[in-house]
């Protein structure tokens, strides 16, 4: 796995792909052919992690905009059962400690983020779906004015993803972005494919300064999981495994 953050306050990460492991280390239980494999590698997060499975809290993403605050009383949810997963929910954040949150990708772009004066920490799934619905600015800017969270005090993680060259897309979507009114820039038409190729991390990472968070404490992960080896790629092979982003506040 990849560690972006473990220090004696909070710890973020994400599962790679790895063709020893079970299902190549797939993590998400949607897209399982062996669930007790599934299980095996999550288990193995939980071990990393010193804490156990029932700590754990997954959601059922649907490729929203919607967010939900996680209390002890949601620990375990979706971690053994997909059924008990958080219903239609693509972002998780919480105030209380002990409790692991996860989000699930293949391209899509993973979020992980802490306030330490706040005492808050989330991840968000943002696909391009929930990119322009604006599921980062919409939970950010919750945490700001309904939580009352200092935006100065976030830090973000934006993990691997699909990179822009690998992300090509017809008109109908490449104009929802440039409805965004700020994703221009991270766009580009390539004539002779005649396809549109959009930079999702560079617009989410846009969506985190537009609510606030500086420039500087906002980290990304270049890394592409169509090309990389250890990237499961929905774009590269529509049945593929996920990773799975993490973030706890201890």
């Amino acid at each position: 796995m990849k560690i972006y953050l473990n220090n004696e306050k909070f710890v973020a990460g994400m599962t790679l792909k790895d063709e020893g492991a079970p299902e190549q280390n797939n993590t998400a239980l949607h897209v399982a052919k062996d669930p007790e494999g599934v299980i095996e590698n999550r288990a193995k997060v939980a071990q990393f992690l010193e804490m156990r499975l029932d700590d754990f809290v997954c959601a059922n993403q649907t490729h929203s905009a919607n967010f939900y605050k996680v209390t002890q009383a949601d620990t375990g949810r979706g971690a053994l059962t997909q059924t008990s997963a958080i219903l239609n929910t693509d972002a998780l954040y919480t105030f209380e400690t002990g409790i692991v949150l996860t989000s699930f990708s293949a391209d899509c772009v993973p979020v992980m983020f802490y306030h330490e004066a706040c005492g808050v920490v989330g991840v968000i799934h943002s696909g391009w779906q929930g990119t322009v619905k604006g599921i980062t600015l919409h939970l950010l800017r919750h945490l700001v004015d309904v939580e009352k969270c200092d935006a100065s005090g976030f830090f973000v993680y934006i993990g691997s993803a699909l990179s822009q060259e690998k992300f090509e897309v017809d008109a109908d979507v490449y104009e929802k972005f440039l409805h965004l009114g700020y994703a221009k820039e991270f766009m580009f038409y390539r004539a002779e494919t005649k396809k549109y190729h959009i930079d999702n991390q560079k617009t989410v990472r846009k969506q985190c300064e537009l609510a606030g968070v500086p420039h500087d404490q906002i980290f990304v992960d270049e890394t592409c999981t169509f090309i990389s080896a250890e990237g499961f790629s929905y774009r590269e092979e529509r049945e593929t495994g996920r990773h799975m982003s993490f973030m706890m506040r201890k």
